[in-house]
């Protein structure tokens, strides 16, 4: 009796948890489509199909549910990034380094390219205003964590004598720009699509530099 009685409160949470998450989704896809001023609770209920007294029950206000949604969509562009730095490390450099890096920076770019990406940008910097502390929480999640991500990588890789002995979180924040920086100007500060030609263009320009200055060679 206990034990089902159990499983069926586990049951309610995990529905209203998926439920919480639909709602984030829908109010991502409404806050980029209309932006916050113009979104409208109803249409966002509408996109989650759920009725409009279920997203007040969740997220109290569109406030909150505006910084829920933009964190949210940073833990998800966090997620990404993090699984691309991870494959580096379960990569073994000794054939390829370069190789490992281009592979690195091309995936990279692809999620900043990434709808995704570009929404979290656009609304994030629209709402400044509003919302100033929104700008530190998206680059906590998804810059500087990755980044540290990285630098514990990059220290373990020069280490092992693949790269020259280095500050490895200077290293890992020099290989992040040498990646966005081209990317926010060819991109016209995300107005603009970048081409996969592009972006491998961007990909294999950034590791000749990051290894002519920290190449083991």
């Amino acid at each position: 009796m206990g034990s089902a009685a159990s499983s069926g409160g586990s049951g309610a949470l995990h529905g209203r948890i998926d439920k919480r998450q639909a709602i984030l989704d829908a109010a991502f896809t409404v806050f980029a489509r209309r932006g916050y001023a113009q979104a409208c609770v109803q249409e966002i209920a509408e996109e989650a199909r759920v009725a409009k007294p279920t997203v007040y029950s969740h997220l109290n206000d569109k406030e909150t549910l505006f910084r829920h949604t933009i964190e949210a969509a940073a833990d998800t562009l966090m997620a990404e990034n993090l699984a691309v730095v991870e494959r580096l490390r379960e990569r073994a450099p000794d054939d390829d380094l370069r190789g490992s890096l281009t592979d690195l920076a091309q995936r990279l770019l692809r999620i900043c390219c990434g709808e995704r990406a570009r929404a979290l940008r656009w609304l994030t910097y629209a709402q400044v205003a509003r919302f100033p502390d929104l700008i530190e929480t998206v680059q906590e999640r998804t810059a500087h964590r990755p980044r540290a991500a990285l630098a514990d990588r990059l220290a373990r890789l020069a280490l092992a004598g693949h790269l020259r002995p280095c500050d490895p979180e200077q290293a890992a924040e020099h290989f992040f720009a040498l990646l966005t920086g081209p990317l926010e100007s060819r991109s016209r500060l995300g107005t603009r699509r970048v081409p996969a030609a592009e972006l491998r263009v961007i990909a294999d320009a950034g590791v000749d530099t990051f290894l002519r200055a920290y190449g083991s060679d």
